[in-house]
């Protein structure tokens, strides 16, 4: 597993996104409650720019007629068709069988590590 180090902690705000080129490859990453996550920018749907796709929460399970809004800031939303994903795990939050890749993040010395395999 090799640590590609790509960001400064100070460069991704609270809630906020980067977008960084690893290998060929464009990665979101994400800062949420203090700690980072990172998303392959590629919707496993059509291929759209996952990580360009607005960060916002969804609903939650409610009872009928009611709608509980929750998770702010953990969901990013698809930008061609609002498929929506857990920035945390990559997983799709309609379908267990459907995610978006995602990456361990390393943090060495503020400064924070995209881990990938080779």
């Amino acid at each position: 597993m090799a640590v590609h180090f790509v960001l400064e902690e100070k460069d991704v705000p609270e809630g906020g996104r980067v977008i960084v080129n690893v290998q060929g490859r464009e990665i979101g990453v994400y800062r949420i409650g203090g700690l980072f996550y990172a998303l392959y920018n590629y919707c496993p749907h059509q291929g759209a720019p996952l990580c360009e796709g607005i960060v916002c929460g969804t609903t939650m399970p409610s009872d009928v007629y009611a709608y509980e809004y929750g998770r702010a800031g953990e969901i990013v939303r698809c930008p061609w068709h609002g498929w929506e994903f857990d920035i945390k795990t990559g997983r799709s939050l309609v379908s267990g069988r459907i995610r978006a890749r995602s990456y361990p993040v390393e943090l060495r010395d503020s400064k924070i590590g995209i881990v990938m395999k080779g």
